[in-house]
């Protein structure tokens, strides 16, 4: 049995090669090269996008050349251009928080890696990566399951919950019984140079307005009631529930509720105005189930690091799903991911949507005869 990984450069993928190899599979290497390498378009530090691949990619040919492993690099840039970053672009221009990780990971990592990997002669008959998670087949659904890993404060089934069951069915994820610890330990056995290597900690972890290629666009900073308490540079550089960064000063903290991408506004308020009982997810993927007929309680987390609450999963029209929720939540966020769990099994996820209790988008600014002009004006 043929098997790629997808070497990142980083422990993880690392020990998932050795392991493959240790346990028999005749193991290649595959890394994407997705930075298009153009001026004051890289993210910084420990960013997976940006001026860092070049070092990933010579650590990821090193980790071969160890392991004794083919090693091959596809070209992605253009693709990871016209899937990820520009859906992250019209996201933020558009008054939402884009997910560019999941995106990714579907479009991208799980899907067109593979697809160009294969066109160019690369044969295998299995893909795999270092995320922590697993896969199995269930025979009583007739369904490949996606599972939290076994070390829940590394299980990352949160950014795989959009794959769909042919991508599942041809994965392996070597790592979903090891922990974090247990995976370092194995990388310094080998002797890979990845063992101490730091975690990537974001797409881009630079300043955002750089993928925009685009003057910036000043506008308001409004409260409920329509007043101006500010101006800020560019929607892009607000995501809701942010408290800091906000360049304006109050009697009490206050926090991002709301973008209005129509009056090119930030709404700002206080931290019970974040506050929601429920909310209506878009583009919904399904694993564990084919779909749904009626109300499944579930529980669920619309940010990676969020610790799960319970809520009450309800079809709606047009394969949207409505979520309950069983005690109110803070930055429901228009744009991001809510994925649903039963138990450790990753029943699916879909795209937050404004529903009727995201309010705040039509407000007025008080003085009529204020106008925000842009700098470059």
């Amino acid at each position: 049995m043929r098997v790629a990984v997808g070497l990142s450069g980083g422990v993880d993928s690392s020990v998932a090669a050795a392991l493959l190899k240790e346990k028999g599979y005749e193991v290649l290497g595959i890394c994407m090269k997705i930075w298009d390498g153009a001026p004051g378009t890289g993210g910084g530090p420990h960013a997976c996008y940006g001026p860092d691949e070049v070092t990933d990619i010579e650590d990821a040919a090193e980790v071969a050349h160890i392991l004794e492993i083919p090693f091959h690099v596809v070209d992605l840039t253009r693709e990871y251009d016209n899937i990820v970053l520009k859906y992250f672009r019209e996201e933020y221009l558009s008054g939402r928080t884009p997910n560019p990780c999941i995106r990714c990971n579907q479009r991208v990592k799980f899907e067109v890696l593979i697809e160009k990997a294969r066109a160019e002669g690369i044969a295998f008959d299995y893909f795999a990566t270092g995320h922590y998670a697993r896969v199995e087949y269930d025979d009583r659904r007739k369904r490949y399951l996606l599972k939290k890993a076994h070390d829940r404060e590394k299980d990352q089934s949160y950014w795989l919950a959009f794959l769909s069951q042919k991508q599942l069915s041809g994965l392996i994820f070597p790592l979903g019984d090891y922990t974090k610890k247990e995976v370092r330990k194995i990388a310094k056995d080998y002797r890979l140079p990845t063992s101490e290597k730091s975690d990537s900690q974001d797409f881009f972890s630079g300043d955002h307005t750089e993928l925009f290629n685009m003057p910036a666009q000043p506008g308001p900073i409004l409260d409920a009631k329509g007043s101006l308490l500010g101006t800020h540079q560019g929607i892009w550089c607000y995501t809701i529930g942010q408290r800091k960064g906000l360049g304006i000063s109050c009697g009490k903290p206050l926090y991002v509720v709301a973008l209005d991408e129509k009056r090119n506004a930030v709404i700002v308020g206080a931290k019970e105005e974040l506050a929601r009982e429920e909310l209506v997810a878009s583009n919904v993927n399904f694993i564990s189930i084919d779909t749904i007929t009626e109300p499944m309680k579930v529980s669920l987390k619309m940010r990676y690091a969020q610790k799960e609450f319970e809520g009450v999963l309800t079809p709606v029209a047009s394969g949207s799903v409505h979520v309950k929720f069983k005690e109110p939540q803070l930055s429901v966020t228009p744009g991001q991911a809510a994925v649903f769990y039963e138990n450790d099994i990753v029943v699916g996820g879909g795209i937050i949507e404004k529903g009727e209790d995201m309010r705040f988008t039509s407000f007025q600014i008080r003085n009529p005869n204020i106008e925000i002009r842009n700098k470059s004006q």
